[in-house]
């Protein structure tokens, strides 16, 4: 089974989701970030169907989930989840 290695700044940003969705509904929380954690599987398998981003660096690629986007370097067996960031923020600030 592919495996998806997750960046302490990925972990960060996964708890920083779930802590603002939270505020309104944890229940809501939970369900996004197991959505997300299904969509980080699937890239984990077919890490193809991302977009290929070398303006960010080496080997990066990303792929949209609702207002996030998921931020990921292909392995022999699976992914480096590297970042995930809202649709809003200025990807230039972090890369």
């Amino acid at each position: 089974m592919p495996q998806c290695i997750t960046s302490p700044e990925a972990e960060r940003d996964l708890l920083e989701i779930w802590l603002f969705v939270a505020e309104d509904s944890p229940i809501n929380a939970d369900r996004f970030i197991d959505k997300l954690n299904e969509k980080v599987q699937r890239l984990a398998e077919f890490s193809d169907i991302g977009v290929n981003r070398p303006e960010l660096g080496k080997d990066i690629q990303s792929f949209v989930v609702d207002r996030y986007v998921l931020f990921y370097r292909s392995l022999n067996n699976g992914i480096e989840l590297i970042r995930v960031l809202s649709v809003s923020r200025d990807i230039s600030q972090v890369f």
